[in-house]
């Protein structure tokens, strides 16, 4: 806002009234531009863009001057670089990364030792492949996303701008911008960088952008240039001024700086800065110069991601793996100790034994050391080699598994129908790809309620004007036809009705004929002006009609300036110094003079309108609580407590509520502002905290003019899906920043709350109040009869005491108790103190979902995180692990692909450990025939390839698409969930119960063709032959045991890779130069050979299907139970027929 003017002479001789529109000019302030005061201060937290500038953290950017500025600075340049690699680095880095899996590193540990002489157990190349295998698969997939990114760098840095250069705009490509520049952009282009405005193609300097590429929202956002700039960028080559500004950071909604031009100081906040990503809209061009380029733009650093999260399951798992590194120690040690004992009682014959032959007389008659170096370093030596043939006890193919198998998870969850989302046209969005497991075992839920439980798509209901009530909702002429105006030939209508109260809207008729028309008028210019909504004229199929089309960050606001327009009060346009309003076909021009927008600490906002009468007013509209505190409640006391009582009654009908009041100003108050508030905006320290308080000090002594009652829907199936989820044994927590009458309002229309709840409700304004109420409550929980339902009603106000400190523990022993928890008012870092108080208190999985910027820190903090792209942008969507358009989709998300994916994942962690332990476990018992020698019957190349191709694609294959139950009965049953709260599908103890099942089953493949050619002259190769088929053919027909549905995939996986173990080992034995050539052609031609394989199938199989057959016929499990419905299409009555039978849903211990 431009300095006022020395004399004081009054306000309303400055201006002079066109009487044909009372469109208000001034004479000597000239026309002011739209001031952007507090709004952005409740970031404070998030980011320096609403913190102090210092000196030392502070920019400077020489205007049209890039070579000064970058001559001190040198500032970063405008090419991004998104890709990780380059063809240098790609080796290096990629493998450093790689081994940051400890696993990785032991098996390079192994294969390193193996290249020692004194260890070689395989050969050098064999014992490599596996690991170099599982390296190069993931190195293979990182190029490929490498080079697609490199791709789009390289598309994205070759884009050209105009950018001003030797006195003319020349185009340039965007990798070669720098920072002082000054850009040209045109309708529809996207912008190359950070820039703050200069000059528009509107005499004004408004401009309209699109910020979808950023944060997802659609609606048109507005920037202003300086008034001050306008004039001197039509001449660039003169223009002298720089710009001094806080250092880049990442937050998109916040900007401070300062540019100093002729002499003169003007402040620079969000409002005048266009970002890297946005499309110019509406706006024929626009002058910028480049403040932030390339990796500095808020849009680049930005661009991380999610933050990485661990699944349960994987972490759970670490402890097996660590078990298993145990029992590998255990194994190796046995097996040195026993040679230690056979050396030292063999001492004596050592040099002359024909196996093992400690000298060697070739060399000289009394012989020569031959590979021995003494019983000590023998026993060293057979530890570590024993390490290197048992190494496969540790599964390398697991982790490449894992991730193969999660990528399959989230590929059908991506295309599941049931989670598209018709009306955004999304589809689910899997983002954290290594937490698929975990939306099986969620157990505590904690939901943002307005765009997430509801549309967010507001509709205006009833309005209370002057203490009176008009909800009135007959159908009227407006309703029919709908407001319009004929403006130069063309007819205005709003692009959205409002349903219209038929009294109110002959009141705003009437003018100001009586007192009650005169605050019904004032009421919805209120509305129709105390906003940032930004008006678009849009074509129709007439040519003489056109639509308006409100579009803004609010949809709160986009709600009630249609009501306005339903009313009669049309906004039409709305620039940097005015806004046009339609007053019943009428058309009137406001002056902006001042704007405070809304933030979180005042919960409210504020506009200083000049209007047409030569008066300034001070429009104002917030929540009650913010609003109620800044009237004059001696003038309108009344009022205002008929307005309260009203409130209450729109509140508990779960509407959402706002308080509109007005004050109008004098000379002296009006100047005291302006003056305040051009220090405050100057100001390159505190600069957020001074405008605060420049807004709390003109927005107090307000008459009372109204409240409004929006309206915000259910989403579509939002019941069903909280019971359903109740039923599962999820506890749902609600967190929002409602008032608690709308809350609960939603919480009984959701089924979170029901009516033979008993509520405890806690409302507290001292720490020891609070005390008290949770105590009380804590007791009386307590006392109640476990059948008794308790709903949890809490404040934020009481949760200031509760978090952070002893109360913790009381709030999450009542919450615990409850059924359902419902928390009001609530701040967004409140939402992620009460996730945290959760966590940090119990190990059962969270889940937090929202949809807005409010529900980021919530999101984060949850184990599990996911985001709805509604209508409040892709904040959310954007630190989520999961995206999904509807609440709704959480059944079918939790339900049914939580309790795939987990099922999934456990047995494959738990095959993966058999597998791998079955055949060590052979290769131990041979140790135990050989001297307790580390020589081996099964080929080095068996070993190897016996993880990685003759037994991991069923694995896979069976992870991906196997299903224990159908997807109608998990969602008609959601008690069925709880198999992954209660942990049945993966845990310590079937970990042992595999264990005793791999011992049993690795000695059968061993002793009986042991003992069925003790005794014949069968070679070690064929025996080893023998061994190898017959652990493949055992381990694949355990897996087909336990596969549920068949399929042609699954088919080709298990008896595929028999078959290919097969060819395998024919293919090894008839290459000459390898140990056991021909072997298997002389031991597969006998009786004995098919003989053995038969007796090995049933004896180590059969033990366990007596046990699975006996288990479920005598205690069947749920998911049995289950199955059998499923089979026999018994869905009548099912709550009925399987409720006495399912067990009952308990809550697992705690920390």
């Amino acid at each position: 806002m431009d300095k006022p003017p020395p004399h004081h002479e009054s306000i309303s001789s400055r201006w002079s009234i066109s009487s044909k529109d009372k469109e208000v000019t001034f004479a000597d302030l000239g026309s002011k531009r739209i001031r952007h005061g507090s709004a952005g201060a409740d970031s404070e937290m998030l980011s320096m863009s609403q913190k102090e500038i210092k000196d030392e953290d502070a920019r400077l950017i020489y205007i049209n001057d890039p070579d000064r500025t970058n001559e001190t600075f040198d500032f970063t340049g405008n090419s991004i670089k998104t890709a990780k690699y380059s063809v240098f680095t790609f080796l290096p880095r990629n493998l450093f990364e790689q081994f940051h899996r400890v696993a990785y590193v032991y098996f390079l540990v192994i294969a390193v030792l193996n290249q020692l002489p004194q260890l070689a157990v395989f050969g050098r190349g064999a014992s490599i492949m596996p690991l170099a295998f599982v390296l190069l698969v993931s190195a293979i997939k990182d190029a490929y996303e490498d080079f697609r990114r490199h791709r789009s760098d390289r598309v994205e840095n070759n884009r050209l701008a105009l950018v001003f250069e030797d006195n003319e705009f020349k185009e340039k490509q965007w990798k070669y911008i720098r920072v002082g520049e000054v850009i040209k952009v045109v309708s529809n282009q996207t912008l190359p960088c950070d820039m703050v405005l200069l000059a528009t193609s509107d005499p004004t300097g408004v401009v309209y952008v699109q910020t979808t590429n950023l944060d997802g929202e659609s609606n048109l956002k507005t920037r202003y240039a300086k008034q001050e700039t306008l004039q001197k960028a039509t001449d660039l080559e003169t223009f002298d001024g720089f710009i001094k500004c806080e250092k880049p950071n990442r937050n998109i909604y916040g900007f401070q700086a300062n540019m100093e031009i002729d002499g003169r100081r003007l402040s620079l906040g969000p409002s005048n800065i266009i970002l890297r990503g946005c499309e110019l809209k509406n706006t024929e061009w626009a002058l910028g110069v480049v403040v932030y380029a390339g990796s500095e733009t808020k849009a680049m650093l930005n661009n991380s991601g999610a933050p990485s999260k661990r699944s349960r399951l994987e972490t759970r798992m670490n402890l097996e793996i660590i078990l298993l590194s145990l029992f590998l120690i255990a194994l190796c040690t046995t097996a040195a100790a026993t040679a230690a004992v056979w050396l030292r009682t063999h001492r004596d014959d050592l040099d002359t034994i024909l196996f093992y032959r400690r000298k060697d007389y070739s060399v000289k008659p009394e012989g020569k050391n031959h590979n021995y170096y003494g019983w000590g370093w023998e026993i060293f030596f057979t530890f570590f080699m024993a390490v290197i043939v048992y190494q496969i006890m540790i599964p390398i193919s697991l982790y490449i598994s894992m991730e193969l198998v999660r990528i399959g998870q989230a590929y059908f969850m991506t295309r599941d129908d049931l989670m598209y989302d018709e009306s955004s046209n999304s589809s689910f969005q899997c983002r954290a790809l290594n937490i698929n497991e975990d939306l099986g075992q969620i157990k505590y839920l904690f939901s943002d309620k307005t765009g997430t439980l509801t549309d967010n798509k507001m509709e205006f209901q009833c309005a209370c004007i002057g203490g009176v009530d008009y909800s009135g909702r007959e159908p009227a002429e407006s309703e029919q036809e709908g407001y319009s105006v004929e403006v130069d030939g063309v007819t205005l209508k709003p692009k959205m009705r409002v349903r219209v109260d038929p009294s109110l809207l002959q009141l705003t008729r009437n003018g100001n004929a009586t007192e009650e028309a005169k605050r019904a008028n004032e009421f919805f210019l209120s509305l129709a002006a105390c906003n940032t909504i930004v008006p678009i004229v849009t074509n129709t199929s007439d040519p003489n009609v056109k639509l308006v089309d409100y579009q803004g960050e609010s949809p709160d606001e986009q709600a009630l300036v249609y009501a306005a327009a339903a009313y009669g009060f049309l906004l039409i346009e709305r620039t940097s110094g005015h806004i046009v309003i339609n007053v019943r076909a009428e058309m009137q021009t406001f002056n902006v003079l001042g704007l405070h927008e809304f933030d979180s600490d005042r919960k409210r906002m504020s506009v200083i309108l000049g209007c047409p009468d030569t008066s300034v007013k001070l429009f104002v509209k917030g929540a009650d609580s913010s609003m109620f505190s800044v009237m004059d409640e001696e003038s309108y006391g009344d009022v205002i407590e008929a307005t309260k009582k009203q409130l209450h009654a729109y509140s508990s009908d779960g509407l959402r509520t706002l308080v509109v009041g007005l004050r109008k100003l004098n000379d002296t108050e009006f100047e005291q502002w302006h003056s305040s508030f051009e220090a405050a905006s100057t100001a390159l320290i505190g600069r957020a905290g001074l405008l605060r308080k420049v807004a709390g000090n003109i927005e107090t002594k307000l008459r009372i003019v109204g409240a409004t009652a929006i309206e915000d829907k259910l989403q579509r199936g939002v019941p069903e899906a909280i019971e359903s989820l109740r039923i599962a044994g999820i506890k749902v927590w609600v967190l929002t920043g409602d008032k608690q009458e709308t809350a609960i309002s939603i919480g009984f229309s959701s089924r979170l709350l029901t009516r033979n709840m008993r509520q405890i409700v806690i409302n507290s304004n001292s720490l020891d109040s609070c005390r008290r109420s949770l105590e009380e409550a804590n007791a009386s929980v307590a006392r109640d009869d476990d059948d008794e339902s308790v709903a949890l009603i809490i404040d934020g106000t009481s949760l200031i005491y509760v978090l952070d400190n002893d109360l913790e523990d009381v709030l999450f022993q009542v919450a615990c108790k409850s059924s359902a928890v419902l928390c009001c008012r609530v701040a967004p870092f409140q939402k992620a103190g009460i996730v945290a108080l959760v966590k940090n208190r119990t190990s059962d999985m969270t889940l937090a979902i929202g949809d807005g910027a409010n529900d980021v820190s919530m999101i984060q903090m949850a184990d599990v995180g996911v985001g709805i792209s509604g209508q409040e942008g892709r904040q959310a969507v954007m630190a989520s692990d999961f995206a999904m358009g509807q609440f709704r989709f959480l059944v079918p998300l939790l339900l049914v692909h939580g309790h795939w994916n987990y099922q999934r994942m456990g047995y494959m962690i738990l095959y993966n450990f058999y597998r791998n332990a079955v055949f060590v476990l052979i290769l131990f018992w041979y140790v135990l025939f050989t001297c307790y020698t580390l020589t081996t019957a099964i080929t080095e190349w068996s070993s190897v390839l016996y993880s990685v191709v003759y037994t991991s694609f069923p694995t896979i294959v069976i992870g991906i698409l196997d299903k224990n139950l159908g997807r109608r009965i998990l969602l008609s049953h959601p008690q069925l969930y709880g198999v992954g709260q209660r942990a049945e599908g993966y845990s310590t103890t079937l970990f042992w119960y595999t264990m005793f099942d791999t011992v049993w089953q690795s000695a059968a493949i061993f002793f009986i063709p042991l003992f069925a050619y003790w005794g014949s002259t069968i070679d070690t190769s064929s025996l080893g032959d023998l061994w190898t088929i017959a652990a493949v053919v055992v381990v694949n027909l355990h897996l087909a045991m336990d596969v549920i549905r068949w399929n042609w995939i699954a088919h080709a996986a298990i008896w595929g890779s028999i078959v290919a173990a097969c060819i395998c080992v024919v293919v090894i034995d008839v290459i000459p130069t390898l140990p056991g050539y021909w072997a298997i052609f002389q031991v597969a031609k006998t009786w004995m050979f098919w003989f053995c394989l038969l007796a090995i199938v049933v004896t180590t199989l059969l033990p366990r299907f007596a046990i699975k057959f006996l288990v479920e016929y005598y205690r069947p499990s749920d998911v049995r139970i289950a199955r059998e419905v499923e089979k026999l299409r018994s869905f009548s009555e099912p709550q009925q027929n399987m409720g006495t039978e399912m067990n009952q849903i308990r809550d697992p211990s705690r920390r």
